[in-house]
């Protein structure tokens, strides 16, 4: 099995009590970014995923394709299943995943890419029909 099909099938069943396996697969300095965080090292991005799962206790990612670079970097498509706290709605964030591995088939950098205004912010009802009005202002005519 490579690192990437390792991880992903790590991320596969990540949940609060897998917590402890994260340093198999990150190396001690990691680095992890997405669109609301920015840290090295395992114990900084485990305290991100902690806090993710007491804010989303049913969360759970499933990777939905993999697709391995040519120097020992890989994207992954996923999606993140989870209950909005605020509309109780079930709901599903999708994004991407760019990653880098060091030798030892550890992950060095975490870059998430996904949406917040659309995937997130934009759930909110107040919230949603204010983004609504933006998009439409910021569209142009005739498109």
């Amino acid at each position: 099995m490579t690192p990437l099909d390792a991880l992903c099938d790590y991320f596969d069943r990540l949940t609060p009590a897998t917590l402890d396996e994260l340093g198999d697969f990150y190396a001690p300095d990691a680095r992890f970014k997405d669109p609301f965080h920015e840290v090295s090292g395992v114990t900084a991005i485990r305290r991100i995923l902690e806090h993710s799962f007491a804010k989303l206790p049913d969360a759970r990612f499933h990777v939905t394709g993999r697709f391995p670079g040519v120097n020992g970097d890989a994207m992954i498509l996923w999606r993140m299943d989870f209950t909005m706290p605020v509309t109780r709605v079930q709901t599903a964030i999708v994004g991407a995943t760019h990653l880098e591995f060091d030798a030892t088939g550890r992950v060095t950098l975490h870059r998430d890419y996904w949406d917040a205004a659309e995937e997130l912010y934009g759930r909110l009802p107040v919230l949603k029909w204010l983004m609504r009005g933006l998009a439409r202002q910021a569209a142009a005519p005739g498109v």
